[in-house]
């Protein structure tokens, strides 16, 4: 057997692997006899089907499957024991010629494309900015509010206000103002006026009662919406077309979304049972959760800024592209040309970012277990769970859902790559110079839409 190396560029190479016959060939004998005591051919007892007449029959494929397994275990043996800095898997090279197992010997070409070097790491002389977030008393009363809408509930009321829900009987009425002779109508017909697009029209009903009866015109509401018309009325929208007059309308109910007051009940539903046990503690516990979730959001721009620095400390790098592109040309057999040069130079900027995490994970010695990757998801779980006000949801059912996501191979792996930036970020604060700055969070926003 014999490997060659060969650079062919900064960032390719050719690696050939020479087989003779006597370097598989004791394999291929070894795999015939243990498969000759399990085969049965007709005339011939298991175990008794001459050696030759086994060869002449599955010598070619058991050939063929053993030179396979030798060439990847030389193949990747190689590059691991030789630390060969690798992009993407070897490629068959365009050189290769058809193979003949009878040869006296049998050579493999690959292409190899290597990564580009530079330098990630970062010391105490490199300045990042980093940013804190103030948690103004707005801030907390917004989520307090938020909570305690969430927590709310419905209350019939007797006298309608903006916001309310209103069901009543809908009569379509003739131009004399009289209920119209197979004219539309329709029973517990529910409206929101507060969402209607003519003022006038929704002014007709501040201050309405149950009972009440008035007119009002649907199709000015609602600006001539066919949609919103056909909705209301139950009907199609070609019918909803010839709506253009006024209606009666006789109420018969008012609905009223009432927030939840801020009581013990409110707490341990936001917070978990018995957290906290008055509204100065409550709204402690919220400032303290915005605190926790800014510090988050701070430490995820804290990684942008640390990669935007890196690409621009970095700058331009020579990529094996030809050898990339026939990459990702195999990794997507199911889509053309155009997907590889639309999207090669953004996996290019991925991939770079990729290899400057490696380098940042052997400075820091960071390392991500499985019982990270767990925690990772179970705290995006509860952060789900807590826009939805339930921040009290037992660890279990957190835990089941995390393992839920770590089950399909996409959710797991961006699992990984964002707990991979936490653990870097975390330790890449005690290694470069942080340049801090104290924002708003309007300010902070804003950081995100600069291009």
């Amino acid at each position: 057997m014999n490997i060659q190396f060969e650079k062919t560029s900064g960032v390719a190479a050719e690696l050939t692997i020479t087989f003779e016959k006597a370097d598989y060939q004791e394999r291929v004998e070894k795999v015939l006899k243990d498969y000759r005591k399990k085969v049965s051919l007709p005339g011939f007892r298991p175990g008794q089907v001459p050696l030759s007449l086994m060869k002449k029959r599955f010598g070619g494929e058991i050939t063929a499957e053993e030179v396979q397994k030798l060439l990847s275990e030389k193949l990747y043996g190689y590059l691991r024991e030789n630390k060969v800095d690798m992009l993407g898997d070897p490629l068959a090279s365009e050189k290769q010629e058809p193979l003949d197992f009878e040869a006296a010997e049998l050579r493999f070409i690959f292409d190899i494309a290597l990564a580009p070097q530079f330098d990630a790491k970062l010391s105490a002389d490199d300045k990042i900015p980093y940013y804190s977030i103030k948690v103004t008393d707005e801030m907390v009363d917004g989520q307090v509010k938020a909570y305690a809408q969430r927590a709310g509930h419905y209350d019939q009321v007797e006298s309608y206000q903006e916001g309310d829900m209103i069901k009543g009987h809908l009569a379509e009425l003739d131009a004399a103002g009289n209920v119209k002779e197979g004219g539309f109508q329709k029973e517990d017909a529910v409206i929101l006026p507060g969402y209607f697009k003519n003022e006038d029209e929704k002014k007709k009903f501040d201050g309405v009662q149950v009972n009440t009866v008035i007119t009002w015109n649907p199709a000015v509401a609602y600006d001539h919406s066919t949609i919103e018309l056909s909705s209301l009325l139950g009907i199609t929208k070609e019918e909803a077309e010839t709506i253009t007059g006024d209606f009666s309308y006789q109420i018969t109910e008012i609905t009223r979304y009432v927030a939840s007051a801020l009581t013990q009940e409110l707490f341990d539903q936001v917070l978990g049972e018995s957290k906290v046990s008055s509204e100065a503690e409550f709204r402690a516990a919220i400032k303290l959760q915005l605190e926790n979730q800014f510090a988050e959001d701070a430490q995820l721009r804290f990684m942008i800024d640390v990669r935007k620095y890196l690409e621009g400390r970095i700058g331009q790098l020579e990529w094996p592209d030809t050898l990339l592109k026939r990459i990702m040309r195999a990794n997507n057999p199911d889509k053309g040309e155009e997907y590889v040069e639309q999207n090669y130079e953004g996996s290019i900027k991925e991939l770079l970012w990729h290899l400057a995490k490696e380098q940042l994970a052997d400075q820091t010695g960071i390392k991500v277990e499985q019982e990270d990757v767990l925690e990772t998801a179970k705290r995006q779980t509860r952060m789900q769970f807590a826009q939805y006000g339930m921040g009290n949801v037992p660890d279990d059912i957190i835990t089941n859902y995390a393992n839920e996501q770590l089950k399909k191979r996409e959710q797991t792996e961006a699992l990984v790559a964002r707990c991979v930036e936490e653990k870097l970020g975390l330790a890449l604060k005690d290694v470069v110079k942080l340049t801090k700055k104290s924002v708003t969070l309007e300010e902070f926003n804003k950081l995100f839409q600069e291009k």
